[in-house]
């Protein structure tokens, strides 16, 4: 396992980042509750498939691998890369730009990434879901690990939309938001696999543990009850109706 210094000097961009990261997470008052961290594997290669909920999911999502040593190489979408501030820093930390309307190029890169040890972080769901509930997966991740022999990890993630999510005002302060974070068994890939059914099952792995996650969840307040499932008695829209708004916020151009 590597020491911080090793990682800072393997990564000098990505390491310093995550402590600060740590430290705006602290003076937000936020408090995560990670389990199943070691099921990171300290070395080697690893597709990490993560529910998407909010804008910070993979800030979160990341805190996961930390207790292995781990930095996750998270693929993004494009026009993060493009931002002036944002841009730089992602490519000095190594994660992966996708462009959606030309994915083979971020697909070898991912690859690559994977073969050289790396651990490589996805959202099969390619946005974030409006209801909250797990969308569709695409197969990309599980088709990663399957090419490269690498488990897959699945991870859920739950609260993170209560700090920003889509169609949402942005709550940077001090929130005091609960997030909790499981990491499930990884999960091997052969080569004669399904991987469609495959990723059927990492959807119904990761649906299972974020119910769990949601059944020990503290309390939402009344006030922001727009951003808890209607399967658990919150406003939020359901399946069908964030398919209709998801469509119109592409129509306008706004992608997450």
């Amino acid at each position: 396992m590597a020491s911080f210094w090793q990682m800072l000097r393997h990564d000098p961009v990505y390491t310093p980042v995550v402590e600060a990261f740590k430290g705006v997470f602290a003076l937000q008052g936020l408090r995560f509750r990670i389990t199943g961290e070691d099921k990171v594997p300290s070395e080697g290669p690893a597709v990490m498939m993560i529910n998407h909920t909010g804008y910070f999911d993979f800030t979160y999502a990341g805190l996961a691998a930390l207790p292995s040593r781990r930095l996750v190489r998270f693929m993004a979408k494009e026009s993060v890369f493009r931002h002036p501030v944002s841009g730089p820093l992602l490519r000095g930390m190594r994660h992966i730009s996708v462009d959606r309307s030309a994915g083979a190029a971020s697909y070898e890169t991912a690859l690559e990434a994977l073969r050289s040890g790396e651990i490589v972080g996805v959202f099969p769901e390619a946005t974030i879901s409006m209801s909250f509930e797990p969308k569709a997966f695409k197969t990309g991740g599980v088709r990663m690990a399957q090419a490269t022999g690498a488990p897959v990890l699945p991870v859920a993630i739950w609260g993170s939309q209560r700090v920003w999510t889509k169609g949402h005002p942005k709550r940077l302060g001090r929130s005091n938001v609960p997030i909790g974070i499981t990491v499930g068994e990884p999960i091997r890939v052969r080569p004669e696999d399904d991987v469609v059914e495959v990723t059927a099952h990492v959807r119904e792995t990761i649906t299972r543990m974020l119910h769990a996650l949601q059944d020990a969840y503290p309390p939402v307040p009344e006030a922001e009850q727009h951003l808890v499932p209607v399967r658990l008695g919150g406003t939020a829209p359901t399946p069908e109706e964030a398919a209709v708004l998801e469509a119109q916020l592409r129509a306008k151009g706004v992608q997450g």
